[in-house]
């Protein structure tokens, strides 16, 4: 169990990063189809974050290759990243069988109680 909550942007990008790896053009895309297109991340947050990963030892690069005249690296899933993406589901999955247990009471309503 991590000891705090991950942010969403390093949430996304482990995520984007579990099943294939990925340059950083298709990080973008996957990011936007995992959250539905509510988070687009930006070309600076997300090369900000892969450095970040990179330090943190979650993320490895996997190749890097010319396109088109310019340099693209592909990121893969590191051990540890894949380790603290676990981690995290787990933490999630606990909070969401909370949430849905509290929603799940039904607590009757007293009249003329303001609630």
């Amino acid at each position: 169990m991590t000891e705090r909550s991950m942010q969403e942007p390093t949430l996304l990008l482990l995520t984007a990063l579990a099943d294939a790896p990925r340059h950083g053009y298709a990080l973008i895309q996957e990011i936007a189809a995992i959250s539905d297109g509510r988070v687009r991340m930006r070309t600076g947050t997300l090369y900000g974050a892969l450095d970040r990963l990179l330090g943190q030892g979650l993320i490895t690069v996997e190749r890097e290759e010319i396109v088109d005249g310019r340099a693209r690296r592909t990121y893969a899933l590191a051990e540890p990243g894949r380790a603290a993406l676990a981690a995290e589901t787990e933490r999630l999955r606990a909070v969401l069988a909370e949430a849905d247990r509290r929603l799940a009471v039904v607590r009757p309503r007293v009249r003329g109680a303001f609630a």
